[in-house]
């Protein structure tokens, strides 16, 4: 993957830079067909220092690209942005999740001064998402795995972080109607904090984090199905139980003489 300072700080995924930049990122699912990633993104002052106006130029590039997924951004300052992208599904959400943090091509729009690459690590970050229905409910399984192990060491004008973890907080969010169970089936899995049906994990700086849940949403297809075939049945049912049948109404009905 190539050095773009873009991807690099993007691919944070739920990130919180703390005395530099605030990246918090939630995955909220209201129902199988419908939810929403959120990431508010908020720069100190100190960054500036570091890339200058390169960051400015990547807050603008998290716009462009939301615009393209059909997402919302609202600039609170020039140096904060909320953004908001919906989706339809758990495909949808894997595909736009994964194109937002690896955005392709690169158009001169969308880089920044090739010095700055440089100095910034690579980071692999990739999204699953598997659905299987069951009539009325649809049960998800949800594996991210992203990979700090390039933040062990990180170079700024030439002045080497030994201990990155000490002022970096990287946090990912999910939040689901009825919460999630939580898979432990990787020795690089994180175990998160609960707050009612959230959960909250606190990504390891220079290792790799595996993320791994399932959880059950309800199926609007599926309940919206049911209660129409119980609306043409309970019709049906009252029709030729409470009503006389119309065929014996015609067959009874006298013969018109002239």
């Amino acid at each position: 993957m190539s050095q773009n300072p873009l991807l690099w700080i993007v691919l944070l995924t739920s990130v919180l830079l703390s005395g530099c930049v605030k990246y918090d990122v939630g995955v909220n699912f209201e129902n199988s067909s419908r939810g929403e990633f959120v990431q508010h993104i908020k720069l100190e002052e100190r960054l500036t220092s570091f890339s200058g106006d390169s960051v400015y130029e990547w807050l603008n590039s998290i716009e462009r690209r939301a615009h393209k997924l059909e997402g919302k951004t609202r600039r609170i300052s020039k140096q904060e942005v909320i953004v908001s992208i919906p989706f339809s599904g758990g495909r949808e959400l894997q595909t736009k999740f994964n194109e937002f943090f690896h955005p392709n091509g690169t158009q001169t729009s969308e880089s920044v001064q090739s010095e700055v690459e440089s100095q910034l690590p690579n980071i692999d970050s990739n999204l699953l998402v598997f659905q299987n229905n069951f009539l009325f409910l649809v049960r998800n399984r949800l594996i991210y795995d992203l990979d700090l192990r390039s933040l062990a060491l990180i170079s700024s004008q030439g002045n080497v972080l030994a201990n990155p973890g000490s002022i970096l907080n990287l946090e990912f969010g999910l939040n689901t109607p009825w919460g999630a169970r939580i898979v432990e089936n990787s020795e690089n899995a994180i175990i998160p904090e609960k707050n009612g049906h959230q959960l909250l994990w606190k990504l390891k700086t220079g290792e790799l984090n595996h993320i791994e849940v399932v959880f059950w949403l309800p199926s609007p297809l599926g309940i919206g199905t049911f209660l129409i075939v119980l609306f043409v049945w309970a019709g049906l049912y009252l029709r030729y139980t409470f009503m006389p049948d119309p065929r014996v109404q015609f067959i009874s009905q006298p013969a018109v003489t002239e």
